[in-house]
């Protein structure tokens, strides 16, 4: 065994033993929900504070990570055209996925038209109160406010109701502006690496109890929503999931294969993060640990940090094949002839509308129904078609939307040719690998005034004379594995 290997191998942690890793629990606890809310549905339907109460924890953290992360990357980047770069390309890429994504559904549901034969009447379909509100929404939602949203009305107010992309607006916005203060803002970057750290560090006592938020989440959706949806729309469901699957595997695999990488062997590194999402039917929670694992794989911060928050607004891949599944199967149902123009038509319309209701509640179901009103031609009452299963593939959406996003992080970081593949393929399939180096806390390089960067001075290395590291090794911060 050579010197670096040695090394290696003395820095990486012990096995743990497969019962006592966090992704056992978290699918013995989801096991154990369905069983509940199945066999005592009273029962699974009173354990709903347990899993709200997680995953509001959850998400009253990724507010804080995505600005700090945000604002550490940008801030201590010598070159701030990279970072305008890196976003572009991430914008780019994120405008093919959607729509590769969209096709696929659209092709799916033209192959197999389960919606013909249902002949519904839209003025006979009754609308529930709750749905009600939801097409409300939708039709008061244009395609363009997602574009106005981006600004929000104060600073405090995105951290309060959670809008991510309200967030890194911001967060891009000061990180832009500490980077232009040059030295003087060096105590300030000192203090956002730092926090990083604390906020991590709360994130992997939280994440201690998943397996609890898990068993409660899923014991309240089986309990109140029960399988009698299954038998009457299992073929919609079986034609989203497989559509879902064969888009991962084909195109997503396709991409991994092009940066020389296995996206099973990804799949099974972020297993926690999954079960995590399987168990509360949302893919926010799972933001914080895939930031952190990809940074691990060897991603810059800075890459990691832009892309993965954005793509949670703007790469919602399986939120795009629901869309398109869903508008033609109502189409069919109710006899609405559409034309491959309009089809396409509806494809460019969902581009935009896709986007337009990330992060809030009910947010598929409003950005169906903005699509729907903004074509005219199929009755947004339809949705009442399908809302008794939309719960039934939730849990698939958040889960090709956080692969998706995985993919695309790895993707950019190629396109700016930062990406070690070497070290990401040896992290995937569980090797030891040597820590990354830490540099000090806040170093920023002197600028002229105007942001502008003269020289650069060589950043301090972990373990120098008086010099803290900023964060510890970059891990998952509530892995129980190395």
């Amino acid at each position: 065994m050579d010197h670096t290997s040695t090394a290696a191998a003395t820095t990486a942690a012990p096995k743990t033993r497969w019962y006592r890793q966090l992704y056992f629990w978290v699918l013995t606890a989801i096991v154990i929900g369905i069983l509940v809310g199945w066999l005592a549905p009273a029962t699974g339907i009173a354990m709903e504070p347990i899993g709200t109460t997680f995953v509001n924890a959850m998400k009253m953290l990724i507010g804080p990570i995505v600005f700090l992360t945000i604002v550490g990357g940008i801030a201590s980047v010598a070159d701030l055209k990279k970072v305008g770069m890196t976003g572009l390309k991430a914008l780019t890429y994120f405008q093919v996925g959607t729509i590769c994504a969209l096709a696929f559904g659209l092709v799916a549901i033209n192959v197999f038209r389960l919606g013909e034969g249902v002949n519904a009447d839209p003025g006979a379909i009754k609308t529930s109160d709750s749905a009600a509100k939801l097409i409300d929404a939708g039709q008061h939602q244009e395609w363009w406010q997602f574009i106005t949203n981006i600004i929000p009305t104060s600073v405090v107010q995105p951290f309060v109701v959670g809008d991510i992309l309200q967030i890194i607006f911001i967060a891009v916005v000061f990180g832009i502006a500490l980077n232009a203060m040059g030295k003087v803002g060096a105590p300030v970057l000192d203090g956002v690496q730092r926090l990083t750290g604390v906020m991590f560090k709360i994130l992997g006592f939280i994440m201690k109890a998943a397996p609890l938020g898990a068993f409660g989440a899923m014991a309240f959706a089986v309990g109140k929503y029960g399988v009698s949806s299954l038998t009457s729309m299992g073929g919609l469901i079986a034609l989203f999931y497989a559509t879902s699957i064969l888009f991962v595997v084909v195109v997503l695999g396709s991409v991994m294969a092009f940066l020389k990488l296995n996206i099973f062997s990804m799949i099974r590194h972020l297993k926690e993060e999954y079960m995590l999402i399987l168990g509360t039917s949302t893919a926010e929670p799972a933001l914080p640990g895939l930031m952190r694992k990809l940074e691990n794989a060897g991603v810059k911060k800075e890459t990691v940090g832009l892309v993965v928050p954005t793509g949670y607004s703007f790469n919602l891949d399986g939120a795009a094949i629901y869309l398109s599944l869903a508008a033609l199967y109502i189409a069919q149902a109710t006899n609405t002839h559409l034309s491959i123009g309009q089809q396409l038509g509806l494809l460019a319309v969902m581009l935009l509308t896709s986007k337009g209701a990330a992060g809030v509640a009910g947010g598929g179901f409003i950005a169906l129904t903005a699509t729907l009103a903004t074509i005219g031609t199929i009755p947004a009452a339809g949705i009442m078609l399908i809302f008794g299963i939309d719960k039934f593939m939730s849990e698939c959406r958040a889960l090709v939307n956080f692969t998706g996003n995985a993919v695309a992080t790895l993707f950019i970081a190629w396109w700016d040719r930062t990406l070690d593949a070497d070290r990401v393929r040896r992290v995937f399939a569980g090797e030891a690998v040597d820590p990354l180096p830490v540099t000090a806390p806040g170093h920023l390089e002197a600028t002229d005034g105007s942001g502008a960067h003269p020289h650069k001075e060589p950043a301090l290395q972990e373990g120098a004379t008086g010099v803290e590291p900023s964060l510890p090794a970059r891990h998952p911060a509530y892995s129980e594995t190395a």
